[in-house]
């Protein structure tokens, strides 16, 4: 472990580039590299930490730490895109058209639309505790990242550990060789470099020490084989993290799409395959839009009791990756859906539109939230159908829209419910708790007209040629009555998870519940 006793003790490495070194507050080139008519950097109008160990010496030990991927487990372009997206689309695709401009540019505009909160960035507790420790040893330390500079202030005077704060400005973004070319110019003494990534290796090659945080093995053979004392820190690989985000256990919900085959026996075990293909279509759709959904929702997951444990939110997954994961989910929708017709495609496609929609707008509109949750789940049946050719009655559509209306409405009672428990008001919602009332109500009568309904469809003469046994559906309606009853008693108590079909399959009663009516049914067809 470096210390600033060491970094003192230990004797220059490259005695050309010191020699080269300039007077701090003027760049240069590095040595035997092109100069790239770097500017001075515009110094930042962050007020230097004091703390108990005192105002440090212009001498002492210099860390410079990075801040996306090392001090912070998240990375700030990011964080501001989907902030930004969240806030205004349109202007954040202007924003993006000023890449031409550079990185830098961009990376100001998206700061201008986002509202990221910094007090609740998943910042890394060893990598604090380690700036902590090197100023309690009397070393100096400093911010230098690549994130514009207004975001590096917030960060620096929230965590109030930084004798300096330098980020792009706008027009040069301060990463790679850019950084090492300036952090040497400024530092002529020297310094410890704390990064993660391979744009960090030209910063390392320049630095005293390096340490690195969670980088890959690539980076790390890279630093191992330089000339530059290194120590690692490593950090769990974020497959763990990727899979919770995409939310396989949310997958259970496109199980609907199998109910155009309960509901008409006769098409037999071929049928299956289309089935499932819809199934697999539908969940790798549902999982982009899932992702979506938590990089839309950072701020508010932060600050919500389970929520923020989401990969995204607690910092265990970069938004960085999350990105790059959504057009792999979405190609591999596609060509899935393909294979069983264009029409399964294009209610996939439906579907994953809806989904954003909703994710980016939709579900700030009061009710009109609920309603397009119900007809996410009615798409799911819908897909189904068109997977295997069938029809679809206007029994199965009227049931399923009572039926889901009803379980978006306990859904958003849950979040009332726990939102006046832990007295905390959500940004992007329109509800406030005294609606709690008005929901239940909505949830109890939406769920009895899907019995009504159901009711009405056993008595159907149809219904009962395409079953072998079917009075004994009846015994499903009692059953209905129970469960939604008691959904909606457990969501307005505040013990109910926020997604009411998740709860169904985990919890033991619901459970019970779910299994016999699927025995009813079975007996009703082949008994």
């Amino acid at each position: 472990m470096f210390s600033p006793v060491d970094t003192l003790a230990r004797p220059k490495r490259k005695k050309a580039a010191q020699k080269a070194l300039a007077k701090p507050g003027s760049l240069r080139h590095l040595p035997g590299k092109k100069s790239r008519g770097i500017k001075p950097l515009t110094q930042s109008p962050y007020t230097p930490a004091s703390d108990a160990s005192g105002p440090t010496s212009p001498a002492a030990p210099v860390l410079v730490v990075d801040l996306d991927g090392t001090l912070l487990r998240s990375d700030m372009l990011y964080e501001c895109l989907w902030s930004a997206m969240g806030r205004d689309g349109w202007a954040t695709l202007k924003a993006a058209a000023r890449l031409r401009e550079g990185r830098a540019a961009v990376k100001r505009a998206l700061v201008d639309l986002s509202e990221v909160e910094v007090a609740t960035l998943p910042y890394d507790a060893d990598v604090v505790a380690r700036i902590r420790t090197w100023r309690a040893g009397g070393g100096r330390c400093i911010l230098a990242t690549a994130s514009d500079q207004a975001l590096a202030d917030k960060v620096a005077q929230h965590l109030g550990l930084f004798d300096e704060v330098y980020g792009s400005d706008g027009s040069r973004n301060l990463k790679g060789a850019d950084k090492a070319a300036f952090l040497r110019d400024h530092l002529p003494g020297g310094f410890t470099y704390m990064g993660d990534s391979a744009a960090d290796l030209p910063v390392w090659e320049q630095a005293d020490a390096a340490i690195s945080v969670g980088a890959s093995p690539k980076v790390v053979a890279a630093l191992d084989a330089s000339q530059t004392p290194a120590e690692h820190l490593p950090k769990a690989p974020p497959y763990r993290a990727l899979v919770r985000a995409i939310r396989p256990q949310q997958w259970l919900k496109n199980l609907l799409v199998a109910i155009p085959l309960i509901a008409d026996p006769g098409h037999g075990f071929e049928a299956l395959l289309p089935i499932i293909a819809a199934f697999v279509a539908l969940s790798f759709a549902a999982s982009a839009g899932y992702l979506i959904n938590d990089l839309l929702d950072l701020n508010d997951d932060r600050s919500h009791p389970r929520k923020c444990t989401r990969p995204f939110a607690a910092g265990t997954l970069s938004p960085q990756l999350g990105t790059l994961a959504i057009p792999v989910l979405l190609v591999l929708s596609a060509l899935i859906s393909l294979l069983v017709s264009p029409a399964l495609t294009g209610v996939v496609a439906v579907y994953f539109g809806a989904t954003v929609a909703y994710s980016v707008k939709l579900k700030q509109h009061t009710l009109l939230d609920i309603c397009v949750l119900a007809f996410l789940f009615t798409l799911r049946i819908i897909a189904g159908g068109v997977a295997i050719t069938s029809g679809l009655s206007v029994w199965i559509l009227a049931f399923s829209m009572f039926i889901f209306f009803a379980l978006a409405a306990v859904k958003r009672l849950a979040e009332l419910t726990d939102r006046e428990t832990a007295g905390r008001q959500a940004s992007r919602r329109g509800y406030v708790a005294e609606d709690r009332r008005i929901i239940s109500q909505m949830a109890i009568t939406s769920g009895y007209l899907a019995v009504l309904v159901l009711a009405l469809y056993v008595d159907e003469p149809m219904t009962q040629s395409k079953f072998a046994t079917p009075w004994l559906l009846w015994g499903v309606c009692p059953l209905l009555l129970f469960w939604i009853s008691r959904m909606v008693l457990v969501a307005d108590r505040g013990e109910m998870h926020d997604d009411p079909m998740i709860f169904a399959v985990t919890n033991s009663t619901s459970r019970l519940v779910i299994v016999f009516c699927g025995l009813i049914v079975a007996a009703a067809m082949f008994l």
